[in-house]
């Protein structure tokens, strides 16, 4: 099982399929199991070298309970470290919401890393809704719950709800900090960039906004889709990300 060492901090990951590398890093709450389960690792491993890792505070990644160990500095070296062990120079990315967020931060410290972006319900601009997790604790399932619910601006399905709290909670709630701006960034982000989101997510304006902002972006939306809905449809996102990546140079 490889796992990269970020300054004493093990970040898991696992490789599939062969082709030009592609980081996939998941949302808040999730795992790079989320990948397998929904059915992206069948349609893009096909076609990509498939970095998958798991988030600091997920999955099988270490899971540091101190707000600090959070920095985007960290989650962006998080996976330099893990090119870096893999030798990879660059690579395309793909991230949904938390993992969309990061490529933000991959934008800002390492963008020499990176060929295009595909980020997925995610914004660089400020977010001061998870505020809602200032006063939860890990030992407050219910709570997390409501808190993340306020955050999402939709309620959280029955299937979804174990998924989420299979999950160390303390860990999660030092991950849940207000996000400050990173849209400085965006006037130096030149490399494509594929941006899509769900029409009925609460993201939908600010995710627009910033693809207008952006001079070789391509801004993708889905009638109807929650910020959960849209990245359950695999069906709907693979085939245009598999096109949008194969077509860039």
């Amino acid at each position: 099982m490889p796992y990269a060492n970020n300054r004493g901090i093990k970040i898991h990951y696992e490789i599939e399929g062969d082709g030009p590398p592609l980081v996939l890093h998941h949302g808040f709450t999730s795992s790079l199991e989320i990948w397998k389960l929904l059915g992206y690792t069948d349609h893009l491993k096909k076609y990509f070298k498939l970095i998958m890792l798991d988030s600091r505070g997920h999955g099988k990644s270490d899971k540091p309970i101190d707000v600090d160990a959070y920095s985007m500095f960290d989650r962006v070296n998080d996976i330099v470290t893990i090119l870096d062990d893999l030798e990879i120079k660059k690579t395309h990315y793909f991230g949904y919401s938390m993992g969309g967020w990061i490529a933000f931060g991959m934008a800002q410290y390492a963008i020499e890393r990176v060929n295009s972006f595909v980020i997925g319900a995610a914004h660089p601009y400020a977010d001061h809704r998870w505020e809602s997790f200032r006063d939860v604790t890990g030992e407050d399932p219910e709570g997390f719950i409501v808190a993340l619910e306020k955050v999402l601006e939709e309620q959280i399905s029955s299937e979804v709800r174990p998924l989420i709290l299979d999950n160390n909670l303390d860990a999660l709630v030092a991950v849940a900090q207000n996000r400050p701006s990173l849209e400085s960034v965006l006037p130096q982000l030149k490399i494509p960039c594929m941006l899509f989101v769900g029409e009925g997510d609460s993201r939908f304006n600010a995710v627009h906004d910033c693809a207008a902002q952006l001079d070789n972006a391509k801004f993708v939306s889905f009638q109807k889709l929650t910020h959960v809905d849209c990245l359950f449809r695999s069906d709907l996102v693979s085939p245009l990300l598999i096109n949008f990546l194969l077509t860039t140079p």
